[in-house]
């Protein structure tokens, strides 16, 4: 998560599960796409499917430009039978899309609270006229990722601050919407979060040393070892042994439950 809680979708797995499902429900072989920054509005191209060559490959795309610029700032699906000779776009990225022979394509936006946070594309090298069932097929692949998206930023914020004495109703109801959700990936990341929810009794007497805690609030941020050695100039053997004293001392056998118990003892704040 960004600071500003917005989920991070550079080569999100999210996406790639769309990708997927749009080549999939469209019959289109070329599909790619990629997060908009906050910022600049500007699209980067980081995953491709379908493709010969790298040459869209970390494309970057300003808002207006090209068909995936102009989706951005319409805010709605475009479309173009033969990329190449299309008169309603910017001919700005033709050097990067030559190479791949593409023709007709669709960039579908994909809006999140009125924000356009990524763009998808489904692309042919034949010139076609898309109908009401690839759009329809596109715009509801579209849907889903909006949904999964927003689902996964407000379950990240509960946990990141939940309600005073709500932890076992905040369980229950982050394992509800795991059950409702449609990508796999986005699920089980989900699940890995309730289990960090799941309320645990607390040994009576626990006393961490300031570098133990250090190293579980780090872990409880979704740090590995080697970002802990990093941030707190430690050697990653040293990082290994404070949290195996603290997992000893918590009684636990992994470092989510050692997240679990710590909370549940006052120990994390």
């Amino acid at each position: 998560m960004t600071p500003s809680g917005r989920l991070a979708l550079t080569a999100s797995p999210l996406v790639a599960g769309a990708l997927q499902a749009l080549q999939r429900v469209t019959g289109l072989p070329v599909a790619m796409g990629g997060p908009v920054s906050a910022g600049s509005r500007t699209l980067v191209i980081d995953q491709l499917r379908g493709t010969a060559t790298g040459s869209l490959q970390h494309l970057r795309v300003d808002t207006g430009a090209g068909l995936g610029g102009k989706a951005v700032a319409l805010g709605r699906p475009s479309t173009v039978i033969d990329y190449l000779n299309a008169q309603g776009i910017t001919h700005k990225y033709d050097r990067a899309v030559a190479p791949e022979q593409l023709r007709a394509m669709v960039a579908l936006p994909v809006r999140v609270r009125a924000s356009t946070r990524a763009v998808l594309y489904a692309a042919t090298r034949d010139s076609i006229t898309f109908g009401d069932r690839i759009l329809r097929a596109a715009s509801a692949v579209v849907a889903r990722l909006e949904r999964d998206i927003e689902v996964e930023e407000e379950v990240r914020r509960r946990v990141t601050t939940p309600p005073p004495g709500k932890h076992h109703d905040l369980h229950a109801e982050l394992l509800a919407i795991a059950g409702s959700m449609h990508d796999d990936e986005a699920r089980t990341r989900l699940l890995d979060l309730c289990e960090r929810l799941r309320p645990a009794e607390a040994p009576p007497g626990i006393t961490l040393s300031p570098r133990e805690l250090d190293v579980l609030r780090l872990v409880s941020e979704g740090h590995t070892n080697d970002e802990i050695s990093e941030r707190l100039g430690l050697l990653p053997n040293t990082v290994k042994s404070y949290l195996k004293h603290a997992m000893r001392k918590l009684d636990v056998s992994n470092r989510i439950q050692a997240v679990n118990r710590a909370r549940a003892a006052g120990l994390l704040g």
